[in-house]
């Protein structure tokens, strides 16, 4: 049997393969990522962050032993359910659409890891910056850690296979129709299964459309989790700093 979904990100994401896939992201980078990007926003201390499509929520915990009040939200049920555990006075988590603006205001809304752009309707990539300006306070930065499109177009491994936990996962990407997709096909207890991710492929330029139209003001850019420069052609990341 094979199993899909035409709103790929509300089901591959409460999936447990999908967590098997990417078991081994590199936690320290991660980390290294927020220690450089507090420090650069020089966030007041015991300062409010909303981490923004959260997942299983490490961004959050990592920063909430910063010494941050941390909310971390995702779409995925399973993901926060996950979470959960780890919550305290200082840290919560919550199922909510990105689209829609979160009750709440902070110091800082953190878009983090490519977690953006995976609408089949535009609007609502608009929908979420202006959800995020909203979320912001007076002072409040917001944060999209995307990734850089002409790079990743000029890597892309058109095919391949990663072995995790006894699973051979095939991967396929490809460019179509101004998105990068990956098809992932496996087969686990007997049973077949494809799900495809599909993000939007947002150039600078785009974002900048975006931001535009939202009234948002775009401070500064940088092209890795090191906060250096961004660099069209070769730098791996497209971090944005806005207001």
């Amino acid at each position: 049997m094979t199993k899909s979904t035409q709103q790929w990100y509300a089901s591959w994401f409460d999936t447990p393969y999908y967590h098997i896939l990417y078991k081994d992201r590199d936690y320290s980078e991660a980390q290294g990522f927020m220690d450089n990007l507090t420090n650069y926003l020089n966030l007041p201390e015991n300062g409010k962050i909303l981490d923004l499509a959260c997942g299983k929520g490490r961004h959050s915990i990592y920063l909430n032993t910063l010494g941050y009040k941390v909310t971390g939200v995702d779409l995925s049920e399973q993901s926060i359910k996950h979470a959960n555990q780890f919550e305290n006075d200082t840290l919560k988590f919550d199922v909510h659409d990105m689209t829609k603006p979160y009750p709440d205001t902070f110091d800082a809304v953190f878009n983090l890891f490519t977690s953006f752009g995976y609408f089949d309707d535009d609007d609502c990539n608009l929908k979420t910056i202006a959800s995020i300006k909203s979320e912001l306070n007076v002072s409040g930065f917001g944060v999209i850690d995307f990734m850089n499109v002409n790079y990743v177009i000029n890597n892309l491994v058109a095919e391949d296979v990663k072995k995790v936990e006894g699973i051979d996962f095939h991967q396929k990407r490809s460019l179509k129709d101004g998105y990068i997709t990956k098809d992932i096909s496996f087969s686990s207890n007997g049973e077949m299964y494809e799900f495809q991710e599909r993000v939007k492929a947002l150039t600078l330029e785009d974002f900048k459309v975006l931001f535009n139209k939202a009234d948002v003001h775009l401070l500064d850019i940088f092209g890795d989790y090191k906060l250096q420069k961004y660099h069209p052609n070769t730098s791996e990341r497209l971090v944005m700093i806005f207001k």
